[in-house]
């Protein structure tokens, strides 16, 4: 079966902004998608958590929207929108009519240069509020839900830029003051610093036109910080086991290892050795630890690729009720050490490409995923043709890649255990244990 091709354009503004742009006309329906690349990893120690925060506030207003508007504006024309933040970058992206394009982009860059014109005390309190629920909801009261903040702060050294959470701390939340808020903005947010796609029932010379009449105006920063040097051994160097009581219903392991980084064509390998480990019921971990032997609730295996020193690769297994911790994490280690001594077999290869193959090709479907593809790609490794790439480098993985790659990864001295157990009844008391 052919893989299908992206066709797209990639030029630059005279301020900076990369534009990438893709017709379908397929459907009546336009996805834009504003990458900037800013993250937790550009936050300076005490004012964690800003890149998350803009994430909100930039849903509060600029100079000719109200607050809250965007979201009214969009919904209003039959349209859908969000935002993210990861440690990479911050993404902001609407899919609506394609008669509606011009005001997606419209939107878009008028927060992109106003936004400080509507960003007040007002705001930053309201945001800030919200941003801290979100963080007892998401994180600090959901059972299970300090794992990503953990295991990444043991695989990355302190000062590294990977070590602290997206969320950033309440303390770092509650200190930021308007002025804080708005130099974050001022230096991140710049037309020099972002990726456009618009992807979908577009003409390109009118997507020009409107992005160049919109976004052109908006001056770009010229001095925009480097990052500090994210070199990592590829090795962690040691085991690291941490022990946290939570309320949480049933035990879980997680296990996190450095992996290769984003870009890195053992990282396509490592992605395999995850389907083949955990991509459905056929996979090692779910035949041997839930269907035969019955030890664990259920499995994963997935890789976070990052770009700055080195990407993750993390799993998890929640323990059937009387069975013992020791022994599921015992035996999801045989399986990752039998992948990492023994090639996969061809069968196996096949089953788990399939799966990368299905889950690439129904991305690749939605115009709202190539334009967020192209957006990533141009921003975090400055190639946007990897879209059409990658998923011929995913099949042409081989079985003694994958043994390699896991003989790399999945070692005594590259892995954070990470164990919850539920808190005994009556103790109110967080407590965690740590160890080398």
């Amino acid at each position: 079966m052919p893989v299908p091709i992206v066709e797209f354009t990639d030029e630059r503004l005279a301020n900076g902004l990369r534009l990438i742009i893709a017709e379908d006309h397929l459907a009546p329906v336009v996805a834009v998608n504003l990458w900037y690349n800013v993250g937790s990893k550009h936050e300076e120690p005490g004012k964690t958590g800003f890149a998350h925060l803009f994430e909100h506030v930039m849903f509060q207003g600029s100079a000719h929207v109200g607050k809250a508007e965007h979201m009214a504006l969009v919904q209003g024309a039959g349209g859908t929108l969000n935002g993210t933040t990861w440690l990479d970058r911050t993404n902001y992206f609407e899919t609506l009519p394609s008669h509606q394009l011009e005001l997606a982009l419209w939107l878009e860059a008028d927060r992109m240069g106003t936004l400080l014109d509507a960003l007040s005390q007002e705001n930053l309190d309201n945001q800030r509020e919200v941003v801290k629920n979100e963080k007892r909801w998401s994180y600090d009261n959901r059972p299970y839900g300090s794992w990503n903040e953990k295991i990444l702060g043991h695989l990355f050294p302190d000062g590294h830029p990977y070590h602290h959470p997206t969320i950033g701390s309440m303390a770092d939340l509650d200190a930021a003051s308007v002025d804080d808020v708005k130099a974050f903005f001022a230096t991140y947010y710049a037309p020099n610093n972002a990726v456009l796609s618009v992807v979908g029932d577009c003409d390109r010379e009118t997507v020009r036109a409107l992005v160049e009449r919109y976004f052109g105006p908006i001056p770009p920063n010229p001095s925009i910080p480097p990052l500090p040097d994210m070199s990592l051994p590829p090795l962690l160097g040691r085991e690291i086991r941490e022990t946290v009581e939570d309320r949480v219903p049933l035990p879980r392991v997680y296990i996190g290892f450095r992996a290769p980084a984003f870009g890195d064509h053992r990282l396509d390998a490592l992605d395999l050795a995850s389907q083949l480990l955990s991509g459905g019921k056929g996979s090692r971990l779910h035949r041997r630890l839930v269907r035969d032997e019955r030890l664990a609730q259920d499995v994963a295996v997935f890789t976070l690729p990052f770009i700055g020193g080195a990407s993750v690769c993390i799993g998890w297994a929640t323990v059937r009720p009387g069975v013992e911790i020791e022994t599921v994490e015992r035996t999801y280690l045989e399986e990752l050490e039998r992948l990492a001594s023994e090639a996969p077999s061809e069968d196996e290869l096949d089953r788990a490409k399939a799966l990368t193959e299905a889950d690439e090709l129904g991305a690749l479907a939605r115009v709202e995923e190539r334009a967020d593809r192209l957006s990533m790609y141009a921003t975090l490794g400055d190639d946007p043709g990897l879209i059409n790439t990658l998923l011929p480098r995913y099949l042409s993985v081989t079985a003694e890649q994958i043994r390699d790659v896991a003989r790399d990864v999945f070692r005594a001295d590259n892995r954070v255990v990470l164990t919850y157990v539920p808190k005994p009844a009556g103790d109110a008391a967080d407590t965690g244990e740590a160890a080398a």
